[in-house]
């Protein structure tokens, strides 16, 4: 939807997935995602790189959130949030759920 103008798909799941999730790691992406983690990992250094998003280290993990200090960060969520609304249900089902805690052991 939005690719043409962020340059490719995978920035586009990125940015949906942060402006869904608030913050979130490679690993996590790729796998959502089914995409190759190299391929996020990269597309995750460029927009660190630009300034879009900012990182921290928890542990041995990079948990990637938008940089509270780029300049067109509230039209680019806006921009995000109109678009997130136009995706079809069953995509936003299948990659955007809100349940992100673990689940209680034996659980099925």
């Amino acid at each position: 939807m939005l690719e043409t103008i962020l340059g490719n798909s995978t920035i586009e799941r990125i940015l949906f997935f942060i402006a869904v999730y608030k913050e979130g790691y490679a690993k996590q992406m790729a796998d959502t995602f089914s995409i190759s983690l190299n391929g996020v990992q990269q597309q995750l250094n460029r927009l660190e790189e630009g300034g879009v998003l900012v990182s921290q280290k928890k542990g041995n993990t990079r948990i990637f959130t938008f940089n509270p200090r780029y300049i067109f960060l509230d039209e680019l969520k806006n921009l995000l949030n109109k678009a997130l609304k136009l995706l079809p249900e069953k995509e936003k089902k299948k990659y955007y759920r809100n349940r992100t805690r673990p689940r209680k052991t034996g659980k099925p």
